[in-house]
């Protein structure tokens, strides 16, 4: 091997120096490919040009007739030749983040082909002939301005991994549900207004990313996606997930953020897997009892909805590491929240909390309250006993850890705490 890096050469032969296999000459501030390269023609197997200032690709490249591996991302290069062609070997190119405008049609000759990133180019549309790589396991294709699929891409059945994101795709072809192989899809960033009901013949998914499009509804059909362990349709315009979703039983991460959901399916309890939960940004007033079959959850994240109650089957969550629900109408606690053992994090900023119950002394581990924005008037003398490392009640708060004095409860004359931050001021958020 032969490597760039301080002006220097590092090297590392098979046989003999004059027979290298394998040239990184990235980051190496080239402007064009140098003899010292192109001398290797012959034998190289793998190169990588990356994040040089190369225009254009000399002829010299298209030599390399034993080429496996052609690494030409972060340049300046216009023009993939129709050269392009005469490396027949080739496994794996990627050309992402350059200036590109065309794929060449002959690039359909480069049949061992499996891994291509096309990223970041100005390229607008794609030739059919790129159906026709049926070798081709992982597709690369985000930021290119890509407004159609092409709609053979179906003939690609081997994709394993398919990432199209940040384009302007509106619908998905019919032949998309050829891909049967499929386990990452990656639709981020698009203007898809529908998802076909052909999706749940797409069994292999195990990652499926649909966040900022045009979506209304999910078909019934996701349920179908058994394999499914990440689902993440996050700044749509989802009004209801549909009850099919309670079938997902691999799902680990549900990402429904800025939505206009008003509530979660009754069937998600049946989500035994699942440890990420973010439904924030929606118009959910209500969690049932269903979110206590979801025992393996670590992180739900609730804020800025318009929640006024938690159930009691939140103690079912053993295992919840961080709770977030900031910005809600939340009034209380359900003592139940004691049972949850593992909570490290507890936000609640922003709502109408008047008290906090002295179960939350059994949260051995937690480290950080945050009940700034509340309507409190002291805390249970049992925060006292809890590791907490940061303890908010103003957002005006200068320091994380306050001094607390215990005091007895003129009503009760149970023991609680207070400090110069109470009573907290009335809640000023208009947006609640």
């Amino acid at each position: 091997m032969w490597k760039c890096g301080s002006g220097l050469f590092a090297f590392r032969k098979r046989w003999h120096p004059r027979n290298l296999d394998y040239l990184d000459k990235s980051h190496c501030s080239l402007t064009t490919v140098t003899e010292d390269i192109l001398r290797h023609a012959g034998t190289l197997e793998e190169l990588s040009l990356e994040g040089n200032q190369l225009t254009d690709l000399p002829k010299g490249i298209f030599r390399m007739t034993k080429l496996r591996r052609l690494i030409l991302a972060d340049n300046e290069i216009q023009d993939l030749t129709n050269d392009i062609s005469s490396l027949i070997a080739l496994e794996e190119l990627d050309f992402s983040k350059n200036d590109v405008r065309v794929v060449p049609d002959s690039i359909q000759n480069c049949k061992k082909l499996t891994f291509l990133d096309i990223s970041s180019n100005t390229l607008g549309e794609l030739p059919d002939s790129l159906t026709k790589l049926n070798q081709l396991k992982t597709w690369i294709a985000n930021d290119i301005a890509l407004t159609e699929i092409p709609p053979e891409i179906g003939s690609l059945s081997n994709l394993v991994v398919l990432e199209l994101r940040e384009n302007c795709i509106k619908f998905l072809p019919l032949s998309f549900s050829f891909l049967s192989k499929l386990e990452r899809l990656d639709l981020g960033g698009n203007e898809l207004e529908e998802l076909p009901d052909t999706i749940g013949q797409l069994t292999c998914l195990i990652e499926l990313w649909l966040d900022n499009n045009f979506l209304t509804t999910l078909p019934s059909e996701i349920g179908e996606l058994k394999a499914l362990q990440c689902l993440d349709v996050s700044e749509n315009r989802i009004e209801e997930l549909p009850e099919e979703i309670s079938t997902l039983t691999s799902l680990t991460d549900l990402h429904c953020t800025s939505n206009a959901l008003h509530e979660l399916p009754q069937g998600i309890g049946c989500l035994i897997k699942l440890q990420i939960l973010k439904v924030d940004q929606n118009e959910i007033d209500e969690i049932t009892d269903c979110i206590g079959g979801c025992t393996n959850l670590l992180e739900v994240v609730l804020s800025e909805n318009v929640i006024e109650f938690l159930p009691a089957a939140i103690g079912k969550l053993s295992n919840l590491t961080l709770l977030n629900i900031d910005r809600n109408r939340l009034f209380t606690f359900p003592p139940e929240i004691g049972n949850c053992t593992k909570l490290s994090v507890l936000s609640a900023r922003d709502n109408q909390i008047v008290k906090i119950p002295k179960e939350i002394g059994s949260c051995k581990s937690l480290t950080v309250l945050s009940l700034s924005g509340n309507k409190l008037e002291s805390l249970p003398f049992a925060v006292s006993t809890l590791p907490l490392k940061a303890l908010w009640l103003s957002q005006n708060q200068s320091q994380s850890v306050l001094k607390l004095q215990v005091e007895d409860d003129e009503i009760t004359s149970e023991k609680i705490l207070t400090c110069f931050l109470f009573p907290q001021e009335k809640l000023k958020c208009s947006s609640i």
